[in-house]
């Protein structure tokens, strides 16, 4: 250890003859202490919010989804289908049929988009677990699956055959008719409704495919997408190449925050915003650092004159407070890190603390990545504010 680190070292552990030196030094350990606690908590927090909201679109969205770069449908023939099926970063896959359709029932009507989907989307999308009232869809049937709100905005009653669901969808093409019907309609029975989030309740309603092929006459080879299930140590540039030479450059593949970008981004901006805001809490509990730091300087130039006089230069005793300042930081901080994260982890394991007005615990989540990000701000900024203190020793 060299003799700047030793006299530092000293400096930390010794007492001042002033009590209000001791008392400034303390204070600023403990609001160090306290800002970095206070940042790792509530960048905690919000990793757990932000994974608890995405958690209902999560169990909606698969891995990736195979759709058009131009048009609303892609082809896939037997060959293609084999392909994927023995693509080893591919666990399962589901063709889709997804369109905008018109429903009615009983004098009520609502748009909502009608997905038809395969036996194999359950290997994909739990979706059977979804469902609050009756059951999933039924092979070959005209049983569809409705989402909680739309069932109850149109008053849908599960298995009730007196009555049927109308769903229409616009013809492509019409004569030059009056008289012609502009809607390909079917009728279909509710026999489950499904409940995840007030946004998609409200928005899909499921089929079986060939429910939606006679709806929307579509060919046996033609999809709008396909759902896909990847092998989670399947690597996402791996599996979009293979599936690029599979399916050809016709086609696109979005990953979860691909197919919701706009809600990725707002939380990601907010997490910036929550990490500035407390970072200039930081930047102000720094202050006492440099105060706590010029008021050692003022108290030790009688030593330092000692110092001078035994060798020791105007830059090593510049040092000497700078490596003090590091010091504080380094025992405050961890201290605050250490302390947030046994809170953070019990909340996490043994919640204590509920979100207001409910049963439910507050969600939380400890992350490396947090940690590390706390851990570098504290440093950059100590260092700078140490670096800005220690310039107070002069001739």
């Amino acid at each position: 250890m060299s003799v700047v680190l030793k006299i530092a070292w000293r400096y930390f552990f010794s007492k001042s003859r002033q009590t209000v030196i001791n008392r400034i030094n303390f204070i600023a350990l403990l609001v160090i202490m306290i800002a970095t606690a206070a940042l790792m908590i509530v960048l905690s927090a919000f990793s757990g919010l932000k994974d608890f909201g995405l958690s209902f679109s999560n169990v909606f969205d698969p891995d990736f989804r195979v759709v058009a770069k131009q048009g609303k449908t892609i082809s896939l023939d037997s060959s293609q289908v084999h392909q994927l099926e023995n693509t080893d970063e591919i666990k399962a896959f589901s063709p889709i049929l997804e369109e905008k359709v018109f429903l009615y029932f009983k004098e009520k009507d609502q748009v909502a988009y009608l997905k038809g989907v395969g036996t194999g989307y359950l290997n994909v999308i739990p979706a059977d677990s979804l469902v609050a009232v009756g059951e999933w869809l039924v092979p070959e049937s005209n049983g569809i699956v409705a989402g909680y709100r739309i069932g109850e905005s149109m008053g849908l009653g599960v298995y009730d055959y007196g009555s049927f669901l109308n769903i229409s969808i616009p013809k492509k093409t019409l004569k030059n008719s009056l008289k012609q019907n502009p809607f390909y309609t079917q009728q279909a029975i509710t026999i489950g409704l499904y409940q995840i989030s007030e946004d998609i309740d409200q928005k899909y309603i499921f089929s079986t495919l060939d429910f939606a092929r006679n709806l929307l006459k579509y060919p046996k080879n033609v999809f709008s997408s396909i759902e896909i299930k990847a092998d989670p140590q399947a690597r996402s540039k791996d599996l979009k190449k293979k599936i690029k030479e599979i399916m050809g450059e016709s086609v696109e593949i979005k990953d979860r925050a691909q197919l919701n970008t706009a809600l990725y981004k707002m939380l990601n901006t907010e997490h910036l915003a929550i990490y500035l805001i407390f970072t200039l809490v930081l930047i102000i509990a720094l202050f006492n650092l440099v105060g706590a730091l010029v008021m050692m300087i003022l108290d030790k130039k009688p030593q330092m004159n000692i110092l001078k006089a035994m060798g020791i230069s105007l830059k090593q005793l510049r040092q000497t407070f700078f490596f003090l300042g590091i010091m504080i930081i380094i025992f405050g901080g961890g201290i605050g890190l250490i302390l947030s994260s046994f809170i953070i982890l019990i909340q996490q394991w043994t919640p204590f603390i509920n979100v207001p007005g409910t049963s439910l615990p507050y969600p939380v989540k400890w992350e490396l990545e947090n940690l590390l990000l706390v851990m570098g701000t504290l440093l950059l900024l100590g260092i700078i504010a140490s670096a800005w203190a220690s310039r107070g020793v002069k001739r």
